[in-house]
């Protein structure tokens, strides 16, 4: 950094607390509930804010010098900031714990951790992104249909009619499933299932507080539990790899393509610690915004009874109870359209965070270098510009509007398009089509609905919910609902 660089001092609008902990404070409050506070802010301040006047702050980059953190929304920010490759950069879903990579033999697993596409910019990640794509190609991805299904069905088995059940588990159990059998090629309690495991258990436990507050290698704290984690991830994952590669590219999983993947003109290929790094970072942003997406997506059916019971005439009209198959799937355009507008207005990833690479101008004010960007995908999908009434769950909507990539991108737009989006559409509907022919599922009302979550948004205290035979009693289980989730959608009282 430049001395030029470090002078500039942050000058985006936003609150400016007195008390020295104001900047720790704010930080805490955009933790707990990112979405709320930032649309306080949205409203005091304008599309464009700081979380602190001045800067100063620091929530997402692992650089070691932050000039502070700033949050915008709607189509054009989108837009400069998504399509504006060399000025925002992305840093590794670690954050902050990546700065801690180098300092033992302990941390040296940070160097891949969760890196993945996330933690490569300017022509590096153009060149990964080239060598990951054969693993995301359609037809390739279409190959996985067989997979999603025999999953969700072995899940559904496993429901019990009358019984109450918490619908986010369970979705989240059903994506790791799939995640660990498609880019390990295992299924849970098999090899790639405790892998799955440990790599939830350990982006469960690096989302603790306590990890930013006491980074300190001691018996009892989450920190050691982390470091212990990503220790036998990494073992179990080398071993995993030396056994793909001494049968050698007979196996058609995610991690056996990166493996085999070459640059067609420097014949070179990934690393065996880039191949680590993207593999967890497919298993993290596949399966956990794909679980919310139809944790969310089931909650707002559950709430309006018209919209499912049309969704399911649709179905059983074409599927006639079975499994769609991937032609079948473009034969559902109420499905397409209820999945779109669940993740407009519940969206499973509510911001795209970036960082500054160099010193730039965004909105009329300069940012220094380092600077956070934060850009709200969820505020952008509430404008009432964009969407009329946006806190309305109508997927007729969908049948008017066309919306640009920069005003509707639940997976991101420009050169960072989420590389897994067809994929996740197609697992999201493949299992929405079975469960919601098979069983109708009631909510129940003994928890507050409260969002959580930076990365993902997620139900706090989960999603409660009967099963029920599909019995057309759309309306039990309407109304009741209370929690913070109410904020952004309109629900019966």
């Amino acid at each position: 950094m430049t001395p030029h660089t470090a002078s500039i001092t942050l000058t985006v609008p936003g609150p400016h607390p007195k008390t020295p902990w104001g900047k720790t404070a704010n930080v805490l409050r955009f933790v707990a509930d990112s979405i709320g506070f930032t649309r306080q802010l949205f409203q005091t301040y304008g599309s464009m804010v700081s979380l602190h006047y001045g800067g100063g702050t620091n929530v997402y980059s692992s650089l070691a010098h932050c000039p502070g953190t700033v949050f915008v929304y709607g189509p054009e920010f989108v837009r400069q900031v998504a399509t504006q490759h060399e000025i925002y950069y992305k840093h590794p879903l670690s954050g902050r714990l990546y700065r801690r990579k180098d300092q033992s033999a302990r941390t040296e697993p940070l160097q891949h951790f969760v890196v993945g596409l996330f933690g490569v910019n300017s022509d590096r990640h153009r060149q990964h992104r080239q060598l990951m794509m054969p693993a995301f190609h359609r037809q390739q991805i279409e190959q996985y249909r067989d997979d999603i299904v025999a999953i969700a069905q072995s899940t559904l088995d496993g429901l019990t009619v009358g019984e109450t059940c918490d619908i986010s588990q369970v979705m989240r159990l059903l994506t790791m499933r799939v995640a660990t059998k498609t880019l390990f090629g295992e299924d849970i309690g098999e090899r790639g299932g405790s892998i799955g495991q440990l790599l939830q258990d350990t982006l469960s436990i690096m989302g603790s507080p306590s990890m930013s507050f006491l980074p300190f290698d001691l018996p009892g704290l989450p920190y050691r539990r982390f470091l212990d984690y990503i220790a036998q991830l990494d073992d179990a994952m080398r071993e995993m790899i030396a056994h793909k590669r001494a049968v050698g590219g007979r196996s058609r999983d995610v991690l056996s393509l990166l493996l085999q993947a070459r640059d067609e003109e420097l014949g070179t290929g990934l690393t065996e610690d880039e191949v680590l790094g993207h593999a967890g970072v497919i298993f993290a942003a596949g399966h956990e915004t794909s679980s919310n997406a139809l944790t969310w997506t089931l909650f707002l059916l559950s709430q309006h009874p018209k919209i499912a019971a049309d969704l399911l005439d649709e179905l059983t009209s074409v599927l006639q109870g079975d499994a769609p198959t991937v032609a079948q799937l473009a034969q559902l355009p109420l499905l397409e359209r209820v999945v779109k507008e669940s993740m407009r207005v519940l969206s499973p990833v509510p911001w795209n965070a970036r960082v500054t690479s160099q010193p730039t101008e965004l909105g009329g004010y300069a940012l220094p270098q380092g600077t956070e960007v934060f850009v709200s995908i969820t505020q952008t999908h509430h404008m009432p510009e964009l969407y009329p009434d946006p806190e309305a769950f109508q997927p007729q909507r969908w049948e008017t509007i066309t919306p640009t990539a920069y005003e509707y991108n639940p997976f991101s737009a420009g050169p960072r398009l989420c590389i897994g989006a067809g994929f996740a559409m197609m697992e999201i509907k493949l299992v929405l089509a079975m469960l919601i022919q098979r069983y109708r599922l009631e909510y129940v009302p003994q928890v507050n609905i409260e969002r959580v979550g930076t990365i993902v948004m997620s139900p706090k205290h989960g999603m409660p919910m009967r099963v029920h035979p599909p019995d057309q009693q759309w309306t039990q289980g309407v109304g009741g609902v209370r929690g913070n989730i109410r904020d952004m959608v309109n629900l019966p009282a």
